[in-house]
């Protein structure tokens, strides 16, 4: 007898499941930071949008097939045709290159909370050189954040180039992570304002690309987690409920985000100030107090004009505090999560509160999005008799997640964060629409569009409305396309691809070419999801040829 498939609990277990796995560290580092650049408040409106056209859809087409296949990935599309096992194939390894590099997040998590408990919070200050003459001269050019990420957290090398060595205190933190991830996924499913930016084309495309990447679509997961769903449940009503409650999250993130960042604007700029009055002051023997953030530029202006020989010497150490450039400065991913915001804590009172309490909330965040990560990966594998007759699922389970933190340690090396980088870029973006544009094609014209929604009908006990299936049919897949179209060009137009390199002698990041064999990684991890959906047909073409040839009769 076929073994029974295990179904969740109840179907709030199923719902917070979804919402676990899509509101992710994207909701807090990337949405805020593409409202700040295409124009606040106006980004909304292609975000909503494309929310209503793409992502809702998308959303439920994933929750509606892994309910009526009853199987991950893998299976559910060889059930809709053999010659698409492919695109199972793609998103398993899509997820797993995600699993690898996401888990890094947990561990740097991991490594700030530990050191959120210290008094004063060791990111707060610069430290002393080896004389204990000054502080250290990194720290001194960039900030005690920067200094603690790019350095004591990092370690990071000059360039991609130099390797280095594996630093382990963040690979225990890893291991910590993937420890928490293996003992979570045990059990399976029993336990767990410009208004001209909207005719920038780039506006509309990202908010096309965070609506599909923040909902987690193209990875397998959410169909490997309604494939647990009792058959008559209404996965309408789930793809609305978690579509709306993940967009709610990501604005609420960005009122939150805004407010940090015109406190750290606030603060830089008053900062600024002091220390250019400080400097005039000391330099000019002027009188304590005389110089004020309201009087500071007729001062300026007054001392250029009364002794230019000495105020031309000063001039060069005279910073220009702008707040509007301090309002205007965008930052997103880990340069956003533990630069940005861990310079606001440290200026809280009671900052170690604050600290433990925010690292803490990325960390419930993270393992959500990676336990979704995972399942994409377990269930195909424990769909398998082949594997399953060999080996329990909780061994299946231990092999991935060491598997996984084995490589991932590529990470926790000196260059680690440039190859982080890479696989955050590349890994899964053209991968990712490529598998749902597939997706979407083969449910509507090679399955039948006609045929499941009979059956999703007959499964529910609810007809498809005429928006899901206009948006199935027609204009989600032909804005996938518009996407993949952009991209593309976009990659052609740039040239040769670059990144983001620190400096420790100037304080700051430079940017630097990729190296050639860096390119070819980039083109591998690309080449190595996509490549499944044509491979896997063309094979599955000539296995049933080769079949037809043995059983032909002999003449």
């Amino acid at each position: 007898m076929e073994k029974v498939r295990p179904q969740w609990g109840h179907q709030r277990q199923f719902v917070l499941a979804c919402i676990s796995y899509a509101v992710g560290l994207g909701n807090v580092w990337r949405f805020p930071y593409l409202c700040q650049l295409y124009g606040g408040g106006s980004f909304l409106v292609p975000y909503l949008i494309m929310l209503f056209v793409e992502g809702m859809p998308l959303l439920y087409m994933e929750l509606a097939v892994g309910q009526r296949m009853r199987q991950g990935s893998i299976g559910a599309w060889r059930t809709i045709s053999p010659y698409l096992s492919g695109v199972g194939i793609a998103s398993v390894v899509v997820s797993f290159f995600g699993t690898i590099y996401y888990n890094v997040i947990n561990a740097w998590s991991f490594w700030y909370l530990f050191h959120s408990f210290q008094d004063p919070l060791p990111w707060s200050v610069c430290p002393l050189n080896g004389n204990h003459t000054g502080y250290e001269e990194e720290c001194e050019k960039a900030s005690s954040t920067q200094y603690f990420w790019y350095r004591k957290t990092l370690n990071i090398s000059p360039s991609i180039q130099e390797t280095g060595a594996v630093q382990w205190e963040p690979a225990l933190c890893l291991i910590l992570a993937w420890l928490m991830v293996y003992l979570c996924i045990l059990r399976g499913t029993e336990s767990t304002g410009k208004m001209e930016q909207l005719a920038n084309p780039k506006t509309w495309v990202n908010a096309a690309t965070q609506i599909f990447f923040s909902l987690g679509l193209g990875f397998g997961s959410l169909i490997a987690f309604a494939s647990y769903n009792e058959p008559s449940s209404n996965c309408q009503k789930h793809a609305i409920t978690v579509s709306l409650i993940n967009s709610s999250t990501s604005i609420f993130a960005s009122i939150v985000t805004f407010s940090i960042y015109g406190f750290k604007a606030t603060f830089n700029y008053e900062s600024c100030l002091n220390k250019v009055i400080l400097l005039l002051t000391n330099s000019f023997d002027l009188e304590d107090g005389s110089v004020t953030a309201s009087n500071l530029e007729q001062v300026k202006d007054y001392l250029a004009s009364t002794d230019p020989s000495r105020y031309s010497e000063v001039f060069p150490l005279i910073k220009n505090c702008s707040l509007e450039s301090e309002l205007d400065t965008a930052v997103q991913g880990t340069g956003l999560a533990f630069i940005v915001y861990t310079e606001a804590i440290k200026n809280m009172e009671v900052s170690q509160l604050w600290s433990v309490l925010y690292f803490f909330m990325l960390l419930v965040l993270g393992m959500g999005s990676m336990l979704g990560n995972t399942a994409a990966i377990l269930t195909p594998l424990t769909d398998s008799k082949v594997i399953t007759s060999h080996l329990p699922k909780e061994a299946i389970s231990g092999l991935l997640c060491l598997v996984s933190c084995v490589v991932g340690l590529v990470f926790t090396m000196e260059a680690g964060n440039y190859w982080f980088d890479i696989f955050n870029d590349y890994a899964a973006t053209l991968s990712l629409l490529l598998i749902v544009l597939v997706e979407t094609i083969a449910l509507c014209y090679v399955y039948g569009l006609r045929r499941f929604e009979n059956e999703l009908q007959a499964m529910t006990g609810r007809a498809l409305n005429w928006y899901w299936k206009a948006m199935w049919a027609c204009v989600s897949p032909l804005l996938i396309i518009g996407l993949l179209f952009f991209y593309l060009s976009d990659y052609i137009l740039t040239g040769t691809l670059q990144y983001q390199a620190w400096d420790a002698t100037q304080g700051q990041l430079v940017t630097k070419d990729y190296p050639a064999y860096a390119l070819a990684v980039i083109g591998l991890l690309v080449a190595s999801s996509t490549m499944c959906i044509p491979l896997v047909a063309l094979g599955t073409f000539i296995m049933h040829r080769c079949k037809r040839g043995d059983t032909a009769p002999v003449a």
